[in-house]
């Protein structure tokens, strides 16, 4: 199979560039990682080899994550939200997940704290 399930795929509501948000999740501690963005052939790809895929939107192309810095993210789990417009990737991050270097893209700016 070269192509996302059909059955998979009437499912997802994207973005009119044909996006769909996908949270990416720390196994076991529930931690969020990152936030970024799948085509379909992304998921296909994350679906079929367990590496996380996304879809560039400043750059306009897929890549998968680690494929240059080494930070990779091991998916355990893919999950579509109740309205089929959002996707969680239970992964094992190796590395930081931030393009910064930070351990998550939600390090650097709180903006409202208990």
């Amino acid at each position: 199979m070269t192509e996302l399930d059909p059955a998979i795929a009437s499912r997802l509501k994207r973005t009119a560039d044909g996006l769909v948000c996908a949270v990416a999740q720390q196994r076991g501690t529930g931690e969020v990682l990152m936030v970024a963005w799948m085509d379909d052939a992304a998921l296909h790809e994350t679906l079929t080899t367990r590496q996380a895929v996304y879809f560039s939107r400043s750059r306009q192309q897929r890549w998968r994550k680690g494929d240059t810095s080494g930070h990779t993210q091991y998916v355990h789990e893919v999950r579509l939200d109740c309205d089929g417009d959002a996707l969680l990737l239970v992964v094992d991050q190796t590395g930081a997940a931030c393009h910064t270097g930070d351990r998550t893209c939600f390090d650097a700016d709180v903006l409202l704290e208990d």
